[in-house]
């Protein structure tokens, strides 16, 4: 058996309510019911600091992988530009020209070939202890 309640509402939040029940196919009546057993549950506040925790710690793990990956990214940029400015000689002005339609060319090919791996799924920051350890095993060896 039930009691009858009559409760006001904001329209808003009337119209939210409506909205949800449509959505979830269900009476504006269970989604109150719901909604007012979820804020009287004594462990409900419990449930909802677990859930944002969990949250949390998968957005800080997240954001680690993300630092670590940029770092290490800006690393090997670096360490590249320094080691090709280091080993590049000057070129004369007469084979600037053609210089610069290799370079062209290069460059078209790195990208058409960066492309690819990304369509693959495939990234170098994965690869890289994958690298690592091959080379350790084989050091022990």
């Amino acid at each position: 058996m039930r009691d009858r309640m009559n409760v006001y509402f904001p329209p808003e939040l009337l119209k939210q309510i409506s909205e949800l029940a449509d959505r979830r196919k269900l009476s504006r009546s269970a989604i109150v019911e719901a909604a007012v057993a979820s804020f009287l549950s004594p462990d409900g506040a419990d449930r909802r600091e677990a859930a944002f925790t969990r949250r949390l710690d998968r957005l800080s793990r997240q954001m680690q992988r993300l630092e670590r990956d940029v770092g290490l990214t800006a690393e090997t940029l670096a360490l590249f530009i320094r080691f090709w400015l280091t080993i590049t000689p000057p070129l004369p002005n007469d084979a600037q020209a053609t210089a610069q339609i290799k370079g062209r060319e290069r460059f078209e090919g790195f990208v058409e070939a960066l492309g690819r791996r990304l369509q693959k799924g495939q990234s170098f920051l994965r690869e890289i202890p994958e690298d690592i350890r091959r080379q350790e095993a084989a050091e022990e060896t």
